[in-house]
């Protein structure tokens, strides 16, 4: 069977591609530079040292009474966050040197239960309230300082399976590292010079305690890109499901999972297929809805 090809890149050339369009989108919206929610996740700190790389080379080259660029970063912990995830995201922000506030938001979630109390009753419900919550505070942050607001979203996540907050995490001006798998990622983070704590960190959303991706979806990223690579290379679903490098890793997965919580959530590749392409169509429906601009980057599959 032929095989499924997976990305690979120049970190260097990537890097000035999306510098390139971190600077044109913030030039065209005449803004003074970017806001941007840090996490202490690979992601948001991944996009966060792209962007400050990019201001920073434009400000050392900038002439005459041209403005200075900056990039602002806002930690927003809720009582679900955990204390690892503030002094994390506060590192990343000491060692990009940027301007940075931490910002509980839990008086603001509290709030809700005047108007949504419904909300409260259910963890996903209660998660996706305070992703908007952040979203709210985020935007209204970029506006009142003339600033653009950056996402920070991968493509596994926001065009694989969609596992965003729709007008929450993904209610963003522009998305610098939506055409990175998450296994890019961690490759540009490593490139970049981000903490090996950081690069290997679990991914999260710290929208509900003990919270972690795998967790919640019984399968890690790199199952999501080789599945959505398939896909898109005209493997058939039946093909997928047989594929030998989708049924060697997702098998790993199954393990793996069995091992960690004593428990299964999929009980064969087939189903793990057919979540993730469900998903992937999920994902369309909400490209539909809110699709941020995402820079033009060179991946080769040779």
């Amino acid at each position: 069977m032929k095989s499924i090809k997976l990305a690979s890149m120049d970190c260097e050339q990537v890097c000035t591609e999306i510098e390139d369009f971190v600077i044109e989108v913030v030039q065209q919206a005449a803004s003074s530079g970017c806001v941007i929610g840090l996490s202490g996740g690979v992601d948001s700190s991944t996009a966060a040292a792209l962007i400050k790389n990019s201001f920073d080379h434009y400000n050392a080259e900038r002439v005459g009474d041209e403005q200075a660029l900056e990039l602002v970063g806002y930690i927003l912990p809720s009582s679900i966050n955990v204390d690892v995830d503030e002094t994390d995201a506060a590192s990343v922000a000491k060692h990009l040197g940027l301007r940075y506030e931490t910002l509980s938001i839990e008086a603001l979630v509290e709030s809700f239960k005047l108007t949504n109390p419904e909300a409260f009753e259910s963890k996903f419900h209660k998660g996706n309230m305070i992703s908007r919550i952040r979203a709210n505070v985020l935007s209204t942050k970029a506006a009142t300082e003339i600033k653009t607001l950056a996402g920070t979203g991968n493509r596994d996540e926001d065009f694989g399976i969609g596992y965003y907050t729709l007008f929450g995490d993904g209610a963003v001006h522009f998305s610098p590292i939506a055409g990175l798998p998450k296994r890019l990622v961690r490759q540009m983070a490593r490139f970049l010079g981000l903490n090996k704590k950081i690069v290997q960190r679990e991914p999260t959303a710290g929208l509900e305690p003990g919270q972690s991706d795998f967790k919640d979806l019984g399968y890690d990223y790199d199952v999501v890109e080789i599945i959505t690579e398939g896909l898109a290379q005209g493997f058939s679903e039946d093909k997928l499901i047989n594929h030998p490098q989708i049924v060697q890793q997702v098998e790993s997965q199954l393990q793996h999972y069995l091992s960690v919580y004593d428990a299964s959530k999929f009980d064969s590749v087939k189903a793990v297929v057919q979540d993730v392409l469900k998903r992937h169509q999920q994902a369309k429906e909400k490209m539909k809805i809110i699709h941020p601009p995402t820079p033009r980057i060179t991946l080769s599959y040779d």
